[in-house]
């Protein structure tokens, strides 16, 4: 099917939201038994952590860890919010720099100003939800406000609503911050996220068994592979180990130059797809099939373009001595493999 379709559904009782793209799995997210990213906590300080200059919380969901401590002792709470997906054997990020986020919103509470995406550049737009913006926060100094992309084919009523549900949402967190430790937001489902985030024009299906009727549970089930087919006859497997994730490109039986490149063009800007889907991240070391180093830049091109629209933030490191190529990606989401 032509277009693009969110399809809100279940898998093992859980919400899950897939976008499809011409037909194509374009991204997924499925719930599960953790705490959500985004979730905020009253958190209670219970130990450092020497030589790391952190410190480990207590919350109702088990113990969380916060970098880069200073003036916390033992016993104090706080408000802190959960950044990313814990790995293996190690206890869940938290950071204490709230965001409250929205379809066109993002709430900033101790960081003042008011901000615009810069994906809007015309002039008249960005002052129009400058005003917005001034009349909805006027009587909150202390937060700032960045308003996002989507803002730019929104009504105004619209944004103003959701800027004062999340000050709104943000004043009732921030005034919760004493006491024993207690979750105090949820964070973001899946089926909320896809509202949130997925902001172009699409269909929305919402019949339960969706995602068998569409043939996304048959997507879903291909990521179980680490074998991906690439235009021409090339393929690329995408593998985690406990240390990193491994990236290698093949050429198929043409192993000319010509076709390396392409296998290598086509990987990069398959490659944030993957990984998205995949639930992804840390350390990722890409093999690419052997090309001239003249033929790197083309490749460095197609990457960058390809995670210039991705939503998880990746570093793209750089080629190692050995002509691999490394990216750093931050743990947004859990592995599909620990979901389904």
């Amino acid at each position: 099917m032509k277009g693009r379709q969110i399809v809100l559904d279940h898998i093992n009782g859980h919400e899950a939201a897939a976008l499809l793209v011409d037909g194509r799995l374009e991204d997924l997210l499925i719930d599960s038994d953790v705490p959500r990213v985004g979730a905020i906590y009253r958190a209670v300080a219970d130990r450092p952590f020497k030589g790391q200059g952190g410190m480990f919380l207590s919350t109702p969901d088990g113990q969380v860890f916060l970098r880069q401590v200073r003036g916390i002792a033992p016993g104090q709470s706080m408000l802190v919010q959960v950044s990313g997906h814990a790995e293996p054997g190690k206890a869940m990020p938290v950071t204490q720099k709230l965001l409250f986020k929205s379809r066109f919103a993002i709430v900033t509470p101790d960081a003042p100003g008011l901000n615009i995406s810069r994906a809007i550049r015309d002039d008249d737009l960005r002052d129009r939800l400058l005003e917005i913006a001034h009349e909805s926060m006027d009587s909150d100094g202390d937060m700032g406000l960045i308003l996002r992309s989507s803002c730019a084919d929104a009504d105004a009523d619209e944004i103003a609503a959701d800027i004062a549900e999340m000050v709104q949402l943000a004043q009732v967190v921030l005034a919760d911050s004493t006491g024993p430790a207690e979750k105090l937001t949820e964070g973001d489902g899946p089926h909320v996220m896809a509202w949130r985030e997925w902001v172009e024009p699409a269909e929305v299906v919402t019949e339960a068994g969706s995602f068998a009727q569409l043939g996304v549970l048959d997507m879903i089930a291909a990521l179980a592979q680490p074998k991906v087919a690439l235009p021409g006859g090339g393929s690329m497997f995408v593998e985690p180990t406990r240390a990193l994730v491994a990236v290698d490109v093949n050429t198929g039986t043409d192993t000319s130059p010509a076709a390396a490149l392409k296998a290598n063009i086509a990987a990069a800007r398959d490659l944030p797809r993957q990984l998205r889907l995949r639930g992804l991240a840390g350390q990722i070391t890409l093999d690419a099939a052997p090309m001239p180093k003249k033929d790197r830049r083309s490749f460095e091109m197609a990457l960058r373009a390809a995670f210039r629209g991705d939503p998880v933030e990746t570093v793209l490191a750089g080629w190692t001595p050995l002509g691999h190529y490394e990216l750093q990606r931050k743990r947004e989401r859990r592995p599909l493999s620990e979901l389904i």
